[in-house]
């Protein structure tokens, strides 16, 4: 499984809604496993974004559709970023010699 962060950021209409913000990270680990993804762990932050989450999933397309089906509920906008626990890492490093 691929590892993600995602950066997240309120909508409008998100932090109207913010006193759901809980309730709507449990709808979100639901809905990862329908697109065979986990959510790990979720922290809202201070600074430029409201919530940082950590997913796994089998692969980008999954991980990508999951993103889009959480912006579609107008809440928040996403960044997503590609993860390398050191041990992938160190496979990536090995491809270079």
């Amino acid at each position: 499984m691929a590892t993600y962060i995602v950066l997240t950021s309120f909508t409008e209409q998100g932090i109207r809604n913010i006193k759901e913000t809980t309730k709507r990270a449990d709808a979100v680990k639901a809905l990862a496993k329908k697109f065979g993804a986990t959510a790990k762990e979720f922290f809202w932050t201070l600074g430029s974004y409201d919530v940082v989450a950590i997913f796994e999933a089998p692969d980008d397309a999954s991980m990508t559709a999951l993103g889009l089906a959480i912006g579609a509920g107008g809440n928040v906008r996403t960044q997503t970023l590609r993860a390398f626990p050191r041990d992938e890492m160190n496979g990536v490093l090995a491809k270079l010699a």
